[in-house]
C-alpha cells in the first residue's frame, strides 16, 4: 500500500504530464499536495491570493504551451480562483486548477467549506471533473492537461475530495497514463488558401492583423517572412506585439485607427473580432472590407462578420501554406503606393504629437513623459507586463516589444489585478531558462492595489522584478493633494470623494521596502531615469518605482473614443 495516495498521484500524474510549475495558497485539505509536488521536483510557488495564483499559472501556460497548476483550498479558495479561470478561458490560455473539496462521506451535510465546485467551474472551464476513485486520477489528470492545450486552449478543473488526500491505494491497481502528445497541427483547406492568396494579391489597401494566437502558435518566423517578402503593413494586437518587432518599418501601430478604417483586405492572424477589434464593424472598419480569418477554432470563423475566406488551422501552419501559394507567382506590394503614403503620413503625425507630449517639461509629469523615459532604458529582450487603464493603453503605444510573447497585459477579459501574478510567472520561467532576462511590471496605482501583497511573494522568492507604479492618485484620474485636503475639510464622516479618487501621493514603494526589496519615490524625469538605471543594474533584489504624475493626465486626442464610437 502507498502511504499517501495523492503523494504518489502528484508524482505519477502531474510530473508525467510535464507540469513544471504550481502556484497556490495552501490550507486544509491541500497542504500535502503542495508538499508532494515539491518532493517530486515540481516548482511550488506560494502566493498570497488564489486569483493571483491562477493568473500566474495561466501565464505559464501561455509562455510555455504547457499548463501551470493553480492549487486552491475548498470553498472560498476555489471561488477566488474562478476569476483567474475565467480570465484564462477568455484569453485562451491553458491552465489546470486543482482544488480540495469536502470529504465525500460528508456531502450535502454542511461540511466545512462545502460548495458545488464542479458545477461552479463548468461555466469557466473547458473541462471540470472529480475522480470517482484514486485509481481514476491518472486518466482524469491526463484528460485535463490534454484538454487545456488541445483545440482552443483554456482552463480545466480537477476536484480532489479531502478524504482522497490521505487515502491509501494498492499500487498495482494504478493505471499508468503516459504524457499526452503535443497538440496536433491542423492545416487549412488548400483551395481556400489559394483563394485567400488571390484576395491578398488583388488588395489595394492590405493590412495584416497579428493577434496573440499568432504568438502562442510561434508563428513569428513565418509571419516575418510574409511581411518582409511582400511588403505588407501590419498591426499587432497588444499581446501580438513582438511577433514582428515593433520597430519594423512595416509596423503601423502609430496609425491604428486609419489602418483599420481604410484597409480593403485584412488578414486576421490568431485574433478575434471582439470588442478589442471593434467587432470588425463600422465605424471602425470600412463597410466593404474583406477579412481573411485564420483561427484554430471553427466556431470563431464568421463571428460578427462574414469572412471573404475562412482558414481553419494552426496560425503558423496556415501562414506557411499562404507563403507557398504566394511564392508560386512572385509579387510584392509597392512601398510607394498611395496606401503606404497615407499610412506613413498618419504615423508621422501621431508620433510628432506623442513626442511633443513626452517633451513637456511641466511637473507633475504626464504619461507620455514617463513612458518616453522608461522606453529609453529598457533592454530589448525584457518581458513587459502591463495593466491599468491609461497606463496600459498609452504604454502599449510607447513601450516597444521586439520579441514574441514578451508582453502580458489585461487581455481579452480586461482583467485588472493580473500584473503581479503574470510577472511572477514570467520571472520564474526566466530564472530557469534566461537568468539575465528582466521582467518589468508597469502598473497603474489602482491596478497595483488589486494584488499588491504579491510583492511579498516576489521578495520571498527573490525574483528581481522591477515594478513601476504610474501613480495618478486614482482610477482613470485622481485628485491632487490640495483638492483632497479641501474635500477633507467637510469632516471625516462626510468626505465626498469622487468614486474614481484614491489617496493622493500614496507611497507604494514602501510596500516593497517592507519585505526587503528596494523602493523609489520619483517625481521628475531625472529621478525616474536614475531610479530605473539603478534597478536595471541591480540583479540581486526586487524593486518598485513609484512614479508620481499629474492626476489629470490623459491620452492624446483620439479619432475615435474608447471602443467603437466615433468622435467625428
Amino acid at each position: 500500500y502507498v502511504s499517501s495516495g495523492l503523494k504518489v498521484d502528484v508524482h505519477v500524474f502531474f510530473f508525467t504530464q510535464n507540469v513544471q510549475y504550481m502556484f497556490g495558497v495552501v490550507g486544509i485539505p491541500v497542504i500535502e499536495i503542495a508538499m508532494a509536488a515539491q518532493a517530486v521536483g515540481i516548482k511550488y510557488i506560494g502566493m498570497r491570493n488564489e486569483q493571483a495564483a491562477c493568473y500566474a499559472a495561466s501565464a505559464v501556460g501561455y509562455l510555455t504551451g504547457r499548463p501551470g497548476v493553480c492549487l486552491a483550498v475548498s470553498g472560498p479558495g476555489l471561488i477566488h480562483a474562478l476569476g483567474g479561470m475565467a480570465n484564462a478561458n477568455t484569453n485562451c490560455w491553458p491552465v489546470l486548477v486543482l482544488a480540495g473539496s469536502s470529504d465525500r462521506n460528508q456531502e450535502a451535510m454542511g461540511a466545512f467549506q462545502e460548495f458545488p465546485q464542479i458545477e461552479a467551474c463548468r461555466l469557466y472551464s473547458k473541462f471540470s471533473a472529480r475522480p470517482n476513485s484514486l485509481e481514476a486520477i491518472p486518466a482524469i489528470i491526463e484528460k485535463a492537461v490534454r484538454t487545456s492545450i488541445y483545440g482552443r486552449p483554456g482552463a480545466c478543473y480537477v476536484d480532489i475530495p479531502g478524504d482522497m488526500v490521505t487515502s491509501k491505494v494498492q499500487e498495482s491497481l494504478l493505471r499508468t497514463v503516459p504524457c499526452c502528445l503535443p497538440p496536433p497541427v491542423a492545416m487549412a483547406d488548400p483551395q481556400v488558401v489559394s483563394q485567400a492568396a488571390l484576395i491578398i494579391k488583388n488588395a489595394r489597401r492590405p493590412l495584416v492583423l497579428i493577434g496573440k494566437g499568432a504568438a502562442y502558435s510561434h508563428a513569428e518566423y513565418s509571419i516575418g517572412k510574409l511581411v518582409n517578402l511582400y511588403g505588407l503593413p501590419f498591426l499587432p494586437t497588444p499581446m501580438g506585439k513582438g511577433v514582428v518587432p515593433d520597430n519594423h518599418p512595416n509596423c503601423v501601430s502609430a496609425a491604428r485607427s486609419r489602418a483599420l478604417l481604410y484597409a480593403d483586405v485584412i488578414l486576421l492572424l490568431g485574433a478575434r473580432l471582439n470588442w478589442m477589434l471593434h467587432f470588425g464593424m463600422t465605424p471602425r472598419f470600412h463597410p466593404d472590407v474583406q477579412i481573411i480569418q485564420v483561427d484554430l477554432c471553427a466556431e470563431e470563423l464568421g463571428n460578427n462578420v462574414k469572412p471573404a475566406a475562412a482558414l481553419l488551422g494552426d496560425v503558423n501552419a496556415v501562414v506557411e501554406q499562404l507563403l507557398d501559394c504566394l511564392r508560386a507567382n512572385p509579387w510584392s506590394y509597392p512601398s510607394s503606393s498611395e496606401w503606404w503614403v497615407y499610412l506613413r503620413e498618419k504615423i508621422k503625425s501621431n508620433q510628432e504629437v506623442s513626442k511633443a507630449l513626452a517633451a513637456q517639461k511641466t511637473l507633475p509629469m504626464n504619461y507620455y513623459t514617463v513612458f518616453h523615459n522608461i522606453q529609453a532604458l529598457l533592454p530589448e529582450d525584457c518581458i513587459i507586463v502591463s495593466e491599468g487603464a491609461n497606463t496600459m493603453d498609452i504604454g502599449r503605444t510607447m513601450l516597444q516589444n521586439y520579441l514574441p510573447r514578451h508582453r502580458l497585459d489585461a487581455g481579452t477579459f480586461g482583467t485588472m489585478g493580473v500584473g503581479l501574478g503574470f510577472a511572477i510567472a514570467a520571472a520564474m520561467i526566466a530564472k530557469d531558462h534566461l537568468p539575465q532576462q528582466r521582467v518589468i511590471c508597469v502598473e497603474g496605482d489602482s491596478a497595483f492595489g488589486f494584488s499588491g501583497m504579491e510583492v511579498e511573494t516576489i521578495c520571498r522568492y527573490n525574483l528581481t522584478i522591477i515594478v513601476i507604479v504610474v501613480n495618478n492618485n486614482g482610477i482613470y484620474s485622481g485628485l491632487d493633494e490640495d483638492t483632497w485636503k479641501e474635500i477633507s475639510k467637510l469632516g471625516e464622516t462626510s468626505i465626498v470623494a469622487p468614486p474614481i479618487s484614491l489617496l493622493p501621493n500614496a507611497h507604494y514603494e514602501q510596500v516593497m521596502g517592507a519585505f526587503g526589496g528596494k523602493g523609489y519615490f520619483v517625481q521628475t524625469p531625472e529621478e525616474l531615469q536614475k531610479a530605473l538605471s539603478t534597478c536595471l543594474a541591480d540583479q540581486e533584489v526586487p524593486s518598485l518605482i513609484n512614479v508620481m504624475i499629474d492626476p489629470s493626465s490623459d491620452r492624446k486626442t483620439q479619432d475615435f473614443v474608447w471602443l467603437t464610437r466615433s468622435n467625428l
